[in-house]
């Protein structure tokens, strides 16, 4: 949240081990600028009965008179998740150091024919047309999927609505839910608890280790949301992320007018090697979220601060990319790069054909010969590359001619990621939603070490840039790998 001229991040953190354990806490740091960081004391931390096991996540609000109040899940005495309240200690500090439990805690338990261990992670909450707040929480039911939705006049008193907001068919128990509207004519975010025609709403749920949304429309009388595509549980789902990225959450930004984004990030490591270095995860790059001109999907962009931190450039223009050759960029000195590059593809009639139907592009990008010479493609960066490329991440590129339209794939090939055979080497992969007739392919990288461009048959155009940056993740068109590349 922004409060006070300060960003605050709170997020789950085990004071007692690397990896995640019994009696989580919320933990609490403070920034001006989205990129330099200041840890605090923890905000909450296990010390009542309606919470002793556990304080999950959650979210906070900003109630009238700039009055902050988080909701999040405690796990009890009984291991039953249920919802508690927690206010600022002083609202003149402008850290918040000290966080006050609410004395009626909990206010909300789980209802009848809801398992005790599977209702958790209220979502900020949103003022109605009728004065009333309403709030979320992620649950299941027959394995089904969905979000509760529950209502309140001052914030202490809750009741469960009769009906789920919405519900899934094909999903499973969601988590982290969030649920906010984006503007239809702008850039720009906007309150969450705007309600107008001039807005479409996002629906988000994590499940199945990634997390998913789907838009659609907010019937505040009838209490519904109205989703233009339901998830299917399939690739086809929409996605913030095609990458590890998990338990996401967004705020409102209302200095900056924007909606930022950030996610978990679980990385490779294996629980021995997390448990040796002293941590596992980390926070992504805040992301500037907003909804594209065609309605369909969502666009994220590393917020602008970002490019604070960039130092000397590097360009190279116009390099004609041959097959099966790799080069290698000369000028780098940083450990961290920030890269933009552009693609052109000549000669799209030369693609070869591919009906995308019941195509699964992250199960495509893991065979073998997706990597392998194509008539357009593959082509694209060697990220992590050590001198003679037995180590290397492949983000790269293909293009394909469909029933109707061009599919432009892109993979993120971790299968040489590392020698060490205890490191995660999924390979992701996605179908970006681009004309290559129309538009450039174009590829943002944040990442270290990034030695060589691999070539195929297209044209590299100008600028590719090189600057010093972070190690993190972020782009565009929620088309991503692990290691930080987007497409837009």
């Amino acid at each position: 949240m922004y409060y006070g001229g300060v960003y605050h991040l709170f997020y789950q953190y085990n004071p007692y081990g690397a990896v995640f354990g019994n009696r989580m806490i919320w933990a609490h740091s403070i920034s001006y600028d989205l990129i330099n960081w200041i840890h605090l004391n923890h905000a909450i931390e296990p010390t009542e009965p309606f919470d002793i096991n556990s304080c999950w996540s959650g979210s906070v609000t900003i109630l009238p008179g700039n009055r902050p109040v988080i909701l999040y899940t405690g796990l009890d005495a009984n291991n039953y998740q249920v919802q508690n309240l927690a206010t600022p200690k002083n609202l003149s500090d402008p850290f918040l150091r000290e966080w006050v439990k609410f004395s009626k805690n909990p206010i909300m338990t789980p209802p009848n024919g809801i398992k005790v261990n599977e209702f958790r992670d209220p979502t900020t909450a949103w003022k109605g047309l009728d004065g009333k707040w309403r709030v979320i929480i992620g649950s299941e039911l027959n394995n089904h999927g969905m979000a509760i939705l529950y209502r309140s006049e001052d914030f202490v008193s809750w009741t469960k609505y009769q009906h789920p907001l919405y519900i899934s068919e094909e999903t499973g128990m969601w988590e982290c839910p969030d649920f906010y509207p984006v503007s239809i004519n702008s850039t720009n975010g906007v309150d969450t608890s705007v309600q107008n025609p001039s807005v479409k709403h996002v629906m988000k749920a994590s499940f199945n280790s990634h997390d998913y949304y789907t838009l659609g429309n907010y019937d505040s009388q009838m209490e519904r949301f109205i989703s233009e595509s339901d998830f299917t549980g399939t690739s086809l789902d929409l996605r913030y992320d095609y990458g590890k990225f998990y338990a996401s959450k967004t705020f409102f930004d209302n200095v900056k007018n924007r909606r930022i984004l950030w996610g978990w990030v679980n990385e490779s490591d294996s629980t021995e090697d997390d448990i040796v270095k002293g941590w596992s995860g980390l926070q992504s790059i805040p992301r500037r979220v907003w909804l594209d001109k065609s309605g369909k999907q969502l666009l994220q962009w590393p917020v602008e601060e970002i490019e604070t931190l960039r130092d000397s450039q590097v360009s190279i223009h116009g390099k004609k990319l041959l097959s099966g050759a790799v080069f290698e960029l000369s000028g780098i000195t940083a450990a961290q790069a920030d890269v933009e590059v552009f693609f052109k593809v000549p000669e799209l009639e030369e693609a070869e054909f591919m009906d995308p139907t019941g195509v699964d592009p992250q199960l495509f990008c893991g065979k073998e010969n997706a990597s392998g010479n194509g008539r357009l493609g593959p082509f694209g960066l060697l990220t992590l590359a050590s001198k003679d490329l037995t180590e290397q991440t492949a983000i790269f590129f293909r293009v394909f001619r469909g029933p109707s339209r061009y599919i432009v794939l892109m993979c993120s090939d971790q299968s040489r990621s590392s020698l060490r055979k205890e490191v995660d080497k999924t390979t992701f992969g996605a179908f970006v939603d681009i004309d290559p007739r129309l538009e450039k392919i174009s590829l943002r990288s944040l990442t270290t070490q990034l030695l060589r461009v691999m070539e195929g048959k297209g044209e590299l155009v100008s600028p590719l840039e090189f600057t010093p940056c972070w190690l993190q993740m972020k782009g565009c068109t929620c088309i991503y790998s692990t290691m930080g590349v987007q497409v837009w």
